[in-house]
């Protein structure tokens, strides 16, 4: 009989003891699929606004950050709630859940008649998002040994990328083969949502068959309820737990902002050069692909070298990367000129560096017990970095310029980046990671 402290391996990384191969498999194709997923919304709604709502370019911005301010609102409330019941009835049924909200919100979005509809249609896709994202995070940092943690963050944010990249050119692109094909608009729409809907449902099936189940702790050393629901807070008094949510308040508002903004500049960009709406959406989606591209090509290179810095160091590098990669686009007048390509990838290289780096750091200071609810915590910052960057982004996007809400963002990840020296200097904490390995893995 095999022993339970046991670590087997996933090709390179180290996993924890008690996780199998099969759950790392299984988490892999969760990382390739779960972002593709939670992003694809982005760019369905440019379509819908365009094609199925006929909603004036000029309202776009505002009505798009409008729908992202309340798809923030929801994960706010449920964060952690959602960390709480991890770390209560275990990971997997959660992440199944929000698999299974997902499929039902993709399949409602293209039915909606008005904005009123696709607020409420948007509020059954954030609670989607809460247990996708939530269980996303949480079992990456479940699964590898510390000493692999950055190894395993590293494939996760490629994956992700290659994911975003695959499932919104193939589902992005539906529409306009379809309508060749002689679908109308609206039809065409309807059946690239259903269609992405039907991925969820089957990667609901994969979770429940391949995922571990339980929780990392015993029963009997689970921290009680109310313990966990303030364990988010009373951890922040560890300073690299404070930085690490600074860090997800921009971290997550990038991808907000690349997600939500990049498709809507391509697709409008091209409405205004005389393209029709799937044709727009196409160019738009493209925009947002070669981010994405440069992203998961990046993520290799910085993963390892962020196993070998400290993890405080590693964030510092990695905001100031993406700090400038977002005051890069200054430079652009129109997405669709070729010049801007090179500006894109610097975003996207930006981009996966401020979520790998707090990724990292967050992972290595969360505590085993409470890990649930302090990520729900870090994932609740970033809920609160979305909601006021892309808010105000929407209406920045209409009033000023469509580059304005990714220069803000720039500016905010040079402030965490000055946050994150004055930390390395102040409380580093582990110096190097792989040479305390073995006491954080006891």
């Amino acid at each position: 009989m095999k022993s339970s402290t046991e670590q087997h391996h996933l090709g390179p990384v180290i996993l924890s003891p008690g996780v199998l191969p099969q759950h790392g498999w299984t988490f892999l194709y969760a990382a390739f699929v779960s972002i593709g997923l939670v992003t694809f919304v982005s760019i369905g709604q440019a379509y819908i606004l365009n094609e199925h709502l006929k909603i004036p370019i000029a309202e776009q911005g505002t009505i798009s950050g409008n729908l992202v301010f309340w798809t923030e609102i929801v994960t706010l409330l449920f964060f952690i709630p959602a960390g709480v019941l991890m770390d209560r009835i275990g990971r997997k049924p959660i992440y199944i859940a929000g698999m299974i909200l997902l499929a039902i919100a993709y399949g409602l979005y293209p039915m909606a008649q008005s904005v009123a509809d696709l607020t409420l249609y948007r509020i059954v896709y954030a609670l989607g998002i809460v247990a996708v994202t939530g269980g996303l995070a949480t079992v990456m940092v479940d699964y590898p040994a510390e000493r692999s943690r950055g190894k395993l963050i590293a494939i996760t944010g490629f994956l992700n990328g290659l994911g975003i990249v695959i499932l919104n050119q193939f589902f992005g692109g539906l529409p306009e083969k379809l309508i060749g094909r002689g679908f109308s608009g609206v039809e065409a729409g309807i059946i690239a949502h259903m269609s992405i809907a039907a991925l969820a449902l089957v990667t609901a099936i994969v979770l429940s068959v391949g995922l571990k189940g339980g929780t990392p702790v015993r029963k009997e050393e689970r921290p009680p309820l109310k313990t966990l629901l303030t364990s988010g807070f009373t951890h922040a008094k560890n300073p690299r737990i404070l930085l690490s949510y600074a860090a997800a308040f921009v971290a997550r508002g990038d991808q907000s902002i690349i997600g939500t903004f990049l498709p809507l500049w391509g697709t409008t960009a091209g409405i205004a050069m005389g393209m029709n709406p799937a044709e727009a959406v196409k160019k738009g989606m493209m925009v947002f692909i070669i981010s994405q591209a440069a992203a998961l090509l990046w993520a290799p290179v910085i993963g390892p070298l962020i196993d070998r810095w400290n993890r405080v160091t590693a964030l510092v590098v990695c905001m100031g990367l993406a700090s400038a990669g977002y005051l890069s686009l200054a430079l652009i007048e129109n997405p669709h000129d070729s010049f801007s390509t090179l500006y894109f990838v610097l975003l996207g290289i930006g981009q996966i560096s401020a979520f790998l780096g707090s990724q990292s750091l967050i992972g290595q200071e969360a505590p085993r017990e409470a890990r649930g609810s302090v990520i729900g915590m870090f994932n609740i910052s970033g809920a609160i970095g979305i909601l006021i960057i892309t808010t105000l982004g929407g209406r920045m996007f209409d009033q000023l310029s469509p580059k304005a809400p990714f220069l803000v963002v720039g500016a905010i990840n040079l402030l965490v980046m000055l946050g994150g020296i004055y930390v390395r200097i102040k409380a580093p904490g582990t110096v190097s990671v792989r040479a305390s390995a073995s006491a954080s893995e006891k």
